[in-house]
């Protein structure tokens, strides 16, 4: 059954990494690096800043975080060794021989589950939680599957790898979003935090999140742009 699946892993990794043309080299190579999103990254602090009042603006960051790095630090520092899956592109791995790879770049040694995956899913999901809008939650899965596809194209990870990724992902953003939810039920906690009425019902989803489009308009800008970019490059 394991081999099975290792089996059409490989297959699957091959037949998506072969699909490959000087515009989506220079596009997937920009989606996957971290900087690219900083502009979405702060549209989504814009967000969280101008619907809670600053004190519960501050603990929804830090339950941001703490999802970011619940997934990246039990992806990286647990899972991939007791695993010790080597990534496609490792030159230990004999199926690297068939895997097209972009600037050299092969990555670290090991490669499940995908930590790019873990974090994006894991902001995608802590997101739609909070903001509870599904527009900006549809685009961030859509954000958040681009950004790990990126890594097949790149042959530094395999699909299972990316799945395994966005479940832990997952994992992070219900756990922190329950002890979010479990700590401001707390009349004394709100208290400490001076919560607003406004603040009680975006807590509670009473009230709607505003201003939300603004990371759609960005990161859909920054998109644009990446390809834009890409398509300059082969010109």
């Amino acid at each position: 059954m394991l081999e099975s699946l290792q089996e059409l892993d490989e297959q699957v990794l091959l037949a998506l990494n072969g699909l490959r043309a000087p515009f989506w080299d220079g596009f997937m190579w920009t989606v996957s690096e971290t900087w690219t999103w900083v502009a979405m990254y702060a549209a989504i602090l814009y967000v969280v800043c101008r619907n809670f009042s600053w004190r519960v603006a501050a603990v929804a960051v830090v339950a941001v975080v703490a999802v970011i790095v619940f997934a990246d630090q039990l992806g990286a520092s647990v899972i991939r060794p007791a695993v010790g899956r080597l990534r496609p592109s490792n030159l230990e791995n004999p199926v690297s021989e068939f895997v097209q790879i972009l600037n050299g770049k092969r990555g670290g040694r090991y490669g499940f589950p995908s930590c790019h995956a873990a974090n994006s899913f894991g902001l995608a999901f802590i997101t739609l939680l909070l903001f509870r809008r599904w527009g900006v939650g549809v685009f961030l899965l859509f954000w958040a599957t681009l950004n790990s596809y990126s890594r097949i194209y790149l042959g530094v990870h395999y699909p299972g790898d990316l799945v395994a990724g966005m479940l832990l992902g997952a994992l992070g953003a219900v756990i922190v979003y329950g002890l979010w939810r479990w700590a401001l039920r707390s009349r004394q906690v709100t208290q400490w935090l001076k919560c607003s009425e406004l603040d009680k019902g975006l807590i509670r989803h009473t009230a709607p999140f505003r201003h939300t489009g603004w990371v759609i308009a960005v990161g859909g800008l920054t998109i644009a742009a990446v390809a834009a970019w890409s398509a300059v490059q082969i010109l």
